[in-house]
């Protein structure tokens, strides 16, 4: 596995993506080699967490796994280590290919609480080019702007004696918005133009919604739930959530004769504080067996659980509608 270091501007923050397409019908057995190498990075001193992605809707095979440190130096150690060249070798097996990696130093992550799709893309600038490229970034950077979604961009230069690959991370709100800007004619345009500045590309996608209320085991890496999941068990929080709150607060917020957009705010705030340090860590112990991607492997499993989550929307309905009903 080659090994792409870039530099931000700022932080001290290190953190590698690694991307790897694993074998038709090995993917239970990649889960748990990733399992292996979570537990084993754990002991390396610097290590804040670990991400996984499994592959999206229309991408074929391909796993992003995203582990973050406090320091480059750290993170070189274990990228460099015996453990993690041991790992390597038992995992080469289920690989289709050779994995790809990048690490990025400093840098400005995301608030923990927000919602993001990050593509992250390597590009190999033709030398003597460095100036040209950059001034094309910064085109790119306008163009994107332009396009619903777009929350910013970061330039990652390369490191002397490392490597000579730079690196662009950019984010954008929804998926559906950052495909939008992927396959848009003014990127196509810009492409073409860029090629004349670099030999080639890679682009890989991190993406996962909700994601400060999905956690499961130790340092925050399991893979977090499908969207539908995710989608499906914040609704089923948040439902009797809104409506308690419209019974008991609201009223009284009514009854101080509060303007509307003010008592809205207060329960916007209420209920975000109740899901996401009560009942989402609730609900996600609950259905560990069906949220949990590397529990839910079967189709039973997949059915069972969605089948129970629409019955407990059900019984909210019933339960509100039998008590509420004048």
């Amino acid at each position: 596995m080659g090994v792409s270091a870039i530099r931000a501007p700022t932080g001290d923050g290190a953190t590698v993506v690694t991307s790897q397409k694993v074998r038709e019908g090995r993917a239970d057995d990649y889960e748990r080699w990733q399992e292996r190498t979570n537990h084993a990075v754990r002991a390396f001193d610097g290590f804040e967490g670990t991400e996984i992605y499994p592959p999206g809707a229309g991408e074929e095979r391909e796993w992003v796994v995203v582990f973050r440190f406090s320091r480059i130096d750290l993170l070189t150690a274990w990228l460099e280590s015996g453990e993690r060249q041991e790992l390597l070798a038992q995992g080469r097996p289920l690989f289709d290919g050779t994995p790809t990696q990048e690490v990025l130093v400093g840098g400005t992550p995301p608030p923990p609480d927000e919602e993001a799709v990050t593509a992250v893309i390597s590009h190999e600038v033709r030398p003597g080019r460095e100036e040209d490229f950059m001034r094309w970034q910064d085109k790119a950077l306008k163009a994107q702007e332009k396009y619903p979604g777009f929350m910013g961009t970061e330039l990652f230069k390369p490191v002397e004696g490392i490597q000579d690959n730079w690196v662009v991370v950019f984010r954008f709100d929804t998926h559906e918005h950052l495909d939008e800007w992927l396959a848009s004619g003014a990127r196509e345009k810009l492409l073409d133009e860029g090629r004349d500045y670099f030999y080639s590309y890679d682009v890989r996608k991190v993406e996962s919604a909700f994601s400060g209320w999905f956690r499961f085991g130790e340092g925050a890496d399991e893979a977090v739930p499908p969207s539908w999941k995710q989608a499906m068990t914040v609704v089923l929080a948040l439902y009797p959530t809104v409506m308690v709150l419209n019974l008991t607060v609201g009223f009284e917020l009514d009854e101080l004769g509060l303007p509307g957009y003010i008592g809205l705010f207060i329960g916007n705030m209420l209920s975000v504080s109740i899901l996401t340090w009560l009942l989402m860590p609730l609900v996600n112990r609950v259905l560990a067996f069906w949220l949990a991607p590397s529990r839910a492997r079967s189709v039973r499993t997949h059915v069972a659980g969605a089948a129970l989550v629409m019955l407990c929307w059900g019984l909210c309905i019933l339960i509100f509608g039998l008590t509420t009903t004048d």
